[in-house]
């Protein structure tokens, strides 16, 4: 027997993570042999495979298959969500790539481009591109995404369809396993640049709380302060410029949830810029005279989504153990609007 605690997050929904606590009356068996009979739907050989990928962890070591469990040992494994949307067809969709190895890719996501296949996008996604891009790419002997993720073949993780910047995907099973491992202990480092509505009550600082759906509104997530619900989530932010009604904020995620960065910012008063969603898309900071709210009208017009961006990505290398920094540029979209406001400061001064 052993204290199940079994699927203790999703990040991003890409992959599961399971932990067993063995109890005292544990006898000494395989490790193998003991999480095919706790992981539901699992093979020998798809744990045996997570084992060789080092994504099987014991006291948060990691371990052989033959390694023999004990009363007390903390067991936990990281494996691919089963898919759940049907077979993936492959489209000529043009890739920005950052980076590319035997082991993995870093891409630019423009913004208004889906990552990858779902309700009412089952087609035209980067994972549909991505698809037909590996399948004509010659590889050699590359173990390009065999058995890996089905519909979502590479994704590490997800941005959101308009959000832009860049993109981790691993091209192979040991990739996957490595970089989901990077993410599960938040050393995976993302910086994102948002233009958010007013100004913060401090400069730099921490935002922290629980996210969960909205009670009322299921299309939106919510901040729970008090962690009676949701997933811990944890934002840090420096504001790097002000433009009275607006600023330009950095934010480095410690977590990945759903939303994080936009729910976490109208949590504390600041909806991101034109954020339809999160109640950004309107006058929020700003005088009544009709002058600046066609400013502001025109400056939606210029940038037509919530103005976030992933712009730098940082990793450990799961072959080389190199570690890896990626950043790209701001997107067009995006510093038109930050000198039309700069502009606007300038002109009232």
């Amino acid at each position: 027997m052993s204290e199940e605690v079994g699927e203790l997050e999703k990040p991003e929904g890409l992959y599961e993570h399971y932990r067993y606590i063995a109890d005292k009356g544990q006898r000494p068996m395989r490790v193998d042999k003991f999480l095919v009979g706790k992981v539901e739907r699992a093979t020998r050989s798809k744990i045996q495979k997570a084992i060789i990928n080092d994504a099987v962890l014991v006291n948060e070591k990691i371990v052989k298959s033959n390694y023999k469990i004990k009363p007390g040992d903390v067991i936990t494994i990281v494996l691919p969500k089963p898919p759940n949307h049907g077979h993936l067809i492959p489209e000529n969709i043009p890739l920005d790539i950052r980076y590319e190895d035997d082991d993995l890719m870093v891409l630019y996501k423009p913004p208004g481009l889906v990552v990858h296949p779902g309700i009412g996008n089952h087609h035209g996604t980067l994972v549909n591109g991505l698809v037909y891009y590996l399948q004509n790419k010659k590889h050699g002997d590359i173990p390009v995404m065999e058995g890996n993720l089905g519909d979502r073949p590479g994704l590490v993780h997800r941005i959101d369809k308009n959000t832009s910047g860049l993109l981790l995907i691993a091209k192979t099973e040991h990739a996957m396993a490595h970089l989901a491992k990077q993410f599960f202990k938040h050393t995976i480092r993302r910086r994102y640049v948002a233009l958010v509505w007013g100004s913060l009550d401090e400069d730099e600082g921490t935002i922290e709380g629980h996210i969960a759906r909205h009670p009322r509104n299921r299309l939106q997530m919510h901040v729970f302060p008090e962690g009676d619900e949701g997933k811990h989530a944890i934002t840090h932010y420096k504001v790097l410029e002000k433009f009275y009604y607006v600023s330009l904020v950095e934010c480095i995620l410690e977590t990945g949830r759903t939303h994080q960065i936009r729910v976490h910012m109208k949590h504390m008063g600041n909806p991101l810029f034109n954020d339809e969603r999160y109640g950004g898309d309107r006058v929020v900071k700003g005088t009544v005279f009709s002058k600046y709210k066609s400013f502001v009208q025109n400056c939606f017009k210029v940038i037509p989504r919530h103005a976030l961006h992933a712009q730098s990505l940082g990793f450990v290398h799961p072959t080389t153990g190199e570690d890896m920094l990626f950043e790209t540029e701001l997107p067009k979209d995006f510093t038109e609007v930050i000198e039309k406001w700069r502009r606007y400061v300038n002109a009232i001064k």
